[in-house]
């Protein structure tokens, strides 16, 4: 299980890093998430969608309306050039702390 500090603490760079690949809408990123942890991050959209607004508000992504095949339209967030040197940062951090972590394991 994962603890709620370090479930906030990767929110955002997870972010970043699956919109760094491409657009996305709230959902996918839900369902991205779920699939590559294995079912170990489990976010809901009441945990998402504020964690996207503030980093819309903090530069990092933007978002548009974009019609979908058959359905209500759905916002896509991409990364902005400040959220693609957000990631960067945050990466390098990561790798820090993990390097260090395993040399204690």
């Amino acid at each position: 299980m994962i603890s709620k500090q370090l479930m906030a603490a990767s929110t955002r760079p997870i972010i970043l890093a699956i919109l760094a690949r491409d657009e996305d809408y709230g959902y996918s990123i839900i369902q991205k998430v779920k699939g590559v942890s294995g079912g170990s991050l489990e976010w809901t959209d009441g945990m998402l969608y504020p964690v996207l607004q503030r980093m819309e508000m903090d530069g990092l992504i933007s978002s548009r309306w974009k019609a979908s095949d058959g359905g209500r339209p759905r916002r896509y967030y991409r990364i902005t050039g400040v959220g693609q040197k957000e990631l960067e940062t945050e990466l390098a951090g990561w790798r820090s702390v993990w390097k260090a972590l395993t040399k204690f394991s």
